[in-house]
């Protein structure tokens, strides 16, 4: 989306000082500028404050910057607002005025947001003009930054909603403006933040309220195996279609391969189709059916749909199987990690043709009061599977297994791998696992 100057000072109520220029591309992260002509620098308050960053954006090449102090222009357009960051949510709802008539999806819930994301991008692009948020940009940045930078012809916008309490969905909503809601699932992740699961599931359930009714195209799109998802429907005047084993939208004759391939036949009101899905594990298949039901109530033809989720394009560092030179095979799952998430690599794992099993685990953040007792359950979830732990900077799982505090005493920890030797490697983002997997 291209953005003259007096578009972006009548989107953000800004002042403007220097040049008429044309903006070709926004971001919040100055060392993205130089690979992206007429690029807007958004300095944010984060670890440090983005406006110590405008120098070297303007080096790097950026034509523009928002600024809350004062910034010598030098040739360059300053657009000075109060707030950057509400300047960025503002340009957010321009951006979204702009989309008009473009169908834009919102995605919510405890697991599985990004990957059914990059599935349902993957359909839809099959056939339609589709824009989909980067990584997991689902907060109060990434959010307005996806809009910003979506293609004014866009026929389809994917957005990805995440939240660390009440009312922070409410308020991404009222940036995006979605015309369909889909909710993956409710668990255990964030109840540090939200209290409890039920205080979680109703701040998810802000995304189904935020949709227009039936008649105006509103659809929430809900796993009817989760009580607290399926109960959502009450939430909203949308059209409602649902995925799961009780839902409009299932799977059927379930198999996986070697390399944890699901295959399985999809069964929806709009016809049935056999899918070889494109990503691993198990979990994935519901995730595929939440994409699959959202593409086809946008009208997508099943066979359509089937083809892009055989060949999606998905977030780095998500169930990816790499094979050592050893020939020992490592399942990078490193992104992120909940109870959910976790218990579904350790079956996958399980599910890998190996003589040894072993699961690096680091620590699952933001469970509160939980965190004790889910630890210890994932821990003894891999016993009962005959994984061996080994547990990175995380004295939670308790006694009984392997403890290491650094990359090195845990590459010493798994010792000489062989191609009979199949390795989990996964921990929240504060443990950054990928560390070990990029020496091993």
């Amino acid at each position: 989306m291209r953005w003259t100057r007096d578009e972006l000072v009548r989107a953000v109520s800004g002042d403007a000082q220097g040049p008429d220029v044309v903006v070709e591309w926004v971001t919040q992260d100055s060392r993205e500028v130089a690979d992206h002509a007429g690029s807007l620098f958004v300095p944010v308050l984060a670890d440090r404050d983005g406006h110590d960053f405008i120098d070297s954006a303007f080096d790097a090449g950026a034509v523009a910057t928002f600024a809350s102090t004062d910034v010598a222009a030098l040739g360059r357009l300053v657009i000075r607002v109060d707030d950057t960051a509400v300047a960025l949510a503002a340009l957010g709802r321009a951006a979204r005025r702009r989309l008009g008539g473009a169908d834009v999806i919102a995605i919510t819930g405890s697991v599985g947001k990004t990957t059914t994301k990059d599935f349902l991008a993957a359909a839809l692009g099959t056939t339609r003009r589709t824009h989909a948020s980067e990584r997991s940009f689902n907060n109060e940045i990434g959010v307005p930054l996806t809009l910003a930078r979506a293609p004014e012809d866009s026929e389809v916008v994917v957005l990805e909603l995440g939240a660390r309490g009440l009312g922070h969905i409410a308020e991404l909503c009222a940036i995006a403006r979605p015309t369909m809601g889909i909710v993956t699932t409710v668990g255990s992740a964030h109840t540090s933040e939200f209290g409890t699961i039920e205080a979680v599931a109703e701040g998810k359930g802000e995304l189904i309220e935020a949709l227009p009714g039936e008649m105006d195209g509103g659809v929430a799109v809900l796993n009817a195996d989760v009580s607290l998802v399926a109960a959502m429907a009450g939430r909203t005047a949308a059209s409602i279609v649902t995925f799961g084993a009780a839902g409009d939208v299932r799977a059927e004759n379930i198999a996986l391969d070697d390399e944890l391939i699901p295959s399985f036949r999809v069964v929806s009101p709009w016809g049935n189709t056999e899918l070889r899905l494109g990503a691993r594990g198990l979990h994935s298949v519901d995730n595929a059916l939440a994409a699959v039901a959202a593409a086809l109530a946008l009208g997508m033809a099943i066979d359509d749909v089937a083809a892009g989720l055989a060949a999606p394009v998905l977030s780095s560092m998500r169930m990816s199987l790499g094979r050592l030179t050893s020939g020992a095979r490592v399942l990078d799952d490193t992104y992120n990690a909940n109870p959910m998430s976790v218990a579904a690599a350790l079956r996958s794992l399980a599910l890998m043709s190996a003589s040894h099993r072993v699961a690096v685990l680091g620590v699952m953040a933001e469970l509160g009061e939980e965190s004790a007792a889910e630890h210890l359950r994932m821990a003894a979830l891999a016993a009962e599977l005959g994984i061996r732990v080994v547990a990175f900077d995380a004295p939670g799982y308790g006694d009984g297994i392997e403890h290491v505090d650094t990359i090195e005493q845990a590459v010493d920890a798994l010792g000489d791998l062989t191609d009979d030797d199949a390795v989990l490697v996964k921990g929240s983002r504060i443990a950054r696992l990928e560390r070990l997997v990029a020496v091993l």
